[in-house]
């Protein structure tokens, strides 16, 4: 089985218009409402993928029951602790520029907290969970360790997307998979990076402190895999870009999808590029179609 994990979800109210003029009344021509949340937006690619999921965190309010109705629709398996308050909601604001706003998220009680850890009890030998995305407000980094640690406990796997100290300090643990994109390398480095050369270097530094594999996303330069010994390369697929929300989630999702079935970092690699890129090229996360029709354009080169 596979767990996914939103500490902070939300609604996120997309709005879309041609232009935006600041201080008057502007007229969307297009708004909906969709589940938001990296650990969200991954299982809607396991689910695509046909692969066993349920996904975890926290849900409150009038807020948090639509957003639990609406995964429920989308037949996305869920086991949220609930919480008194308001689960946030995200604007995402599309017209010539993208534009978030992106709420801090509700305060949890430290009993529903508990309530939650206690989820971790039912975690079995060979599992995954996958951590992704911000914290509630009052959580620090030492949160995700503390989870991290009961997965470690069972026997279980664990793959994590966030950036920064928080990902440098899981890496002694032994990340299943890790995705940074390359401008957050620089990041982790705290440098800037000038060639593939470079991003090589500092990806491997992941590997050796932890990391078992590394999963290097460039946007449309396409991506790099260090796993296993060998670094993997493939250029993107050739579609044009309309939203940039859920694409690395989407890579993420299918590499480990795809993983879990085969153990083949190769195969896996091709899934996590077909389903990051599908996402990129259509305004909502991808459906198995928009993945399978990208598939054959994704070319593995082994480079070492």
């Amino acid at each position: 089985m596979i767990y996914t994990v939103t500490v902070n979800p939300a609604i996120d109210y997309v709005v879309q218009t041609e232009t935006l003029n600041l201080g008057r009344v502007n007229r969307p021509q297009y708004t909906n409402f969709i589940a938001g949340g990296k650990g969200i937006n991954v299982s809607k690619i396991l689910n695509q993928l046909d692969s066993p999921n349920t996904a975890w965190g926290f849900l409150g309010g009038f807020t948090g029951e639509f957003l639990k109705t609406t995964l429920t629709t989308e037949k996305i398996k869920s086991d949220f602790t609930p919480i008194a308050a308001n689960t946030r909601v995200n604007v995402k604001l599309k017209s010539d520029v993208e534009t978030e706003l992106n709420a801090a998220g509700p305060q949890v009680t430290a009993a529903e907290l508990a309530t939650f850890k206690v989820k971790f009890d039912q975690v079995q030998p060979g599992d995954i969970v996958i951590f992704s995305g911000s914290l509630l407000p009052q959580l620090t980094n030492d949160f995700y360790l503390e989870l991290i640690d009961l997965v470690v406990a069972k026997q279980a796997q664990f793959a994590i997307d966030t950036t920064g100290q928080a990902l440098l300090d899981t890496l002694a643990k032994q990340p299943l998979v890790i995705k940074p994109n390359h401008h957050e390398l620089a990041d982790l480095f705290h440098t800037t990076i000038h060639n593939d050369d470079e991003l090589l270097k500092y990806a491997a530094q992941l590997h050796e402190l932890g990391a078992n594999h590394v999963l290097i996303s460039m946007a449309g330069a396409g991506a790099y895999l260090l796993a296993d010994g060998y670094i993997y390369h493939s250029a993107a697929p050739k579609g044009q870009v309309v939203n940039s929300v859920g694409a690395g989630d989407s890579m993420l999702a299918g590499y480990i999808g795809e993983f879990t079935k085969h153990q083949d970092p190769e195969l896996a690699f091709k899934y996590g590029l077909a389903c990051g890129s599908a996402t990129a090229f259509t305004e909502n996360i991808a459906t198995i179609d928009q993945i399978n029709h990208l598939l054959p354009q994704i070319k593995i080169e082994k480079i070492s």
